[in-house]
């Protein structure tokens, strides 16, 4: 029964809000509901006021959990090698490891074996993303560079002989790069990615 009233509730996430409307009562009661609710298996909590419907976590596959890591931290993009492995720009794949760029912070959450990982970049390195099928994810390039800049600090690490560079523009990296330190675009060239640096 409790299940049924649930699925009435037509998005992927939802909040209190949906909760109260569906079962006739108040955002209050709502809230203690999806409480008791995620301790019983039923729901599972994403952040605060955010939750969905364990059976639809359970079936949920790599697009949904883009859409999960976009909502976890906002904002936030699917990047790195995340993203590269989606393109088929590298043959390094992480299974139920999904890495975010974001600008509040570095963190990591574990929800039911998916790790979400965000690692902060300064915010003029916030771009070269995109909305597809609904979530945000970088260029294939941007994934690449975002890659590279982490790289550059120490804070990153990739596996190059992975890569399939026939997936990237060299010109389009080569435009993108511009906007990065010249430390990064030190080890670009460094990795033969750039003519001048």
């Amino acid at each position: 029964m409790k299940l049924q009233e649930l699925k009435k509730i037509q998005r992927l996430c939802f909040g209190y809000e949906d909760i109260a409307k569906v079962f006739g009562i108040s955002p209050a009661s709502a809230k203690v509901t999806a409480s008791r609710y995620v301790r019983q298996g039923l729901l599972l909590r994403i952040k605060k006021n955010v939750y969905v419907r364990r059976d639809v976590w359970d079936a949920s596959g790599m697009e949904e959990k883009f859409l999960f890591a976009n909502l976890v931290q906002v904002p936030s993009y699917i990047s790195l090698m995340t993203a590269l492995a989606y393109y088929e720009a590298t043959t390094q794949v992480l299974r139920d490891y999904f890495e975010s760029v974001a600008i509040k912070r570095t963190k990591e959450i574990d929800l039911k074996g998916s790790v979400f990982r965000y690692t902060k970049v300064a915010s003029g390195l916030y771009f070269g993303f995109k909305k597809e099928k609904g979530f945000f994810i970088a260029t294939p390039e941007k994934a690449f560079l975002d890659a590279f800049y982490l790289m550059s600090y120490g804070r990153y690490s990739l596996d190059i002989s992975a890569l399939d560079e026939m997936k990237l523009d060299r010109d389009e990296v080569n435009r993108l790069s511009k906007k990065f330190p010249l430390r990064t675009r030190k080890m670009l060239k460094k990795y033969g990615y750039l003519k001048t640096a």
